[in-house]
């Protein structure tokens, strides 16, 4: 069942029936049939198709704004950005895509030439989370599509307004069924992943989700890309700029009430400006007060639902009762919604539940360590791989230490430039396969290569 909760209310305004088996099966041969079309449709035209898409996505703002402001809590301004990094991220593929699927010589042998083709390979399921109901998606469907390929996309139970209104605005501008999404149940994903029309998936979600359709590819020989969790180290090695470097952590760790996989979330710091550093970020985190997700001035809005708060809140009770110092929050805020306070937590070591697992809201750990190598050894004792920082004024100790790190991407004395050309995806367990730039536009295609001899 979809439906449209608020969370900042608790009420449902809108239920969805799932999807029927036959109905499932009739979306899949509809992306199929539309494949024909799209594929055989120029690179240029389908470009203009994208760029109006970007149009209509920028001309609707403040309404798709609004639907995920209601639809999972996004505080409204951020919610704005959202579509407006979207629509960027659609217009970057309008307008390289052709670059980058044009032929690419490889050698000039003695008796021919050879080259790549780079070509579309069909129906292409997108599996998307509720934590960026556009921003995922438009990821997702820009380099598919412009490559060539059409899509089906099952969106998150908690996201059904919004994933209708993406398929409106796309569809709207391409051939019939290139974008089709579809309200399907979980269970019902590895027969679509199974379809014989389906070419490849594309996940972002937990490590659970990631690890069921790795299986489900696995087995059907289909081509996937995981994008999933992570416990991002945000590292500081000295006390350059310290105050500025603890505002800069706030900031990050509350981004989008703190339910971003590539967020950081535990905060590793060296001894000698640990006490400074701590007392700067628990004054920023308790600053930040939770409220009202439709008030422009809102930087704190509620945790998707109240399963999520309560997940939350456990890791940090459990954590707490192992022996982890609690520094500030730990609890909901207010009797309607669901909204937790912003959490800090120390003195945390192995086999406790911060420790070892993601923390999906606004709350973070702190840790203080006697030296470089100490950070990075630290750093990578996660099973998540997915993106850090690092800060010092010696910028090439910063360098160094952000090589060693084990990760797919790493940001050294700043934060990492959200940007469509910039590459996203992590190692271990944070998954494999790029998005974005001209990496994510390689993951769904066939590289043929060709070799042409002259005849005479």
């Amino acid at each position: 069942m979809y439906s449209i909760t608020n969370p900042a209310t608790g009420k449902t305004i809108k239920t969805f029936k799932s999807a029927t088996d036959e109905q499932v099966n009739q979306a899949v041969r509809r992306a199929a049939a539309a494949f024909t079309s799209w594929r055989d449709t120029s690179i240029d035209k389908r470009c203009e198709a994208l760029s109006r898409v970007a149009d209509a996505m920028l001309s609707e703002r403040d309404e798709l704004a609004r639907i995920i402001t209601v639809e999972m809590g996004k505080p409204i301004t951020a919610a704005r950005g959202e579509v407006e990094t979207s629509a960027s991220i659609v217009r970057y593929y309008a307008e390289n895509a052709a670059q980058g699927l044009a032929p690419q010589l490889l050698a000039e042998i003695e008796e021919c030439e050879a080259f790549i083709e780079r070509q579309p390979i069909g129906v292409i399921l997108g599996i998307m989370p509720w934590n960026f109901p556009y921003y995922q998606v438009a990821r997702f469907a820009g380099p598919v599509l412009a490559a060539g390929n059409t899509l089906l996309l099952k969106h998150s139970s908690q996201c059904p307004a919004s994933a209708l209104a993406m398929e409106r605005i796309f569809a709207a501008e391409l051939p019939v069924d290139a974008y089709v999404n579809i309200f399907a149940s979980n269970e019902q994903i590895a027969a679509i992943v199974a379809h014989p029309e389906i070419q490849g998936v594309s996940l972002t979600g937990s490590e659970r989700a990631g690890a069921a359709v790795g299986a489900a590819a696995g087995s059907a020989l289909k081509k996937v890309v995981l994008e999933l969790g992570g416990s991002d180290p945000f590292i500081v090695l000295d006390e350059h700029k310290l105050d500025e470097v603890a505002a800069t952590a706030v900031a990050s760790r509350l981004n989008n009430s703190g339910q971003a996989c590539a967020a950081p979330k535990r905060f590793i710091i060296i001894d000698e400006v640990f006490d400074q550093f701590a007392e700067a970020f628990v004054a920023g985190m308790e600053a930040v007060a939770p409220g009202d997700p439709s008030d422009p001035g809102t930087v704190l809005g509620p945790l998707v639902s109240e399963a999520a708060l309560k997940s939350l809140h456990e890791q940090v009770t459990d954590t707490v009762a192992q022996g982890a110092t609690l520094l500030t929050g730990g609890h909901r805020v207010g009797d309607t919604g669901a909204f937790y306070a912003p959490t800090v937590l120390a003195d945390v070591g192995p086999g406790m539940r911060a420790y070892d697992e993601e923390l999906f809201g606004p709350a973070s750990v702190l840790y203080r360590v006697a030296d470089a190598d100490a950070a990075v050894a630290l750093a990578n004792d996660s099973s998540f791989g997915l993106g850090s920082t690092v800060f010092a004024g010696d910028e090439s100790l910063a360098r160094s230490v952000a090589n060693r790190l084990e990760v797919g991407m790493v940001a050294v004395n700043g934060r990492k430039p959200n940007v469509p050309a910039l590459p996203f995806g992590g190692v271990k367990r944070s998954g494999f396969g790029r998005e974005l730039g001209t990496l994510g536009l390689e993951e769904f295609l066939n590289r043929k290569v060709v070799t042409a001899f002259e005849r005479e």
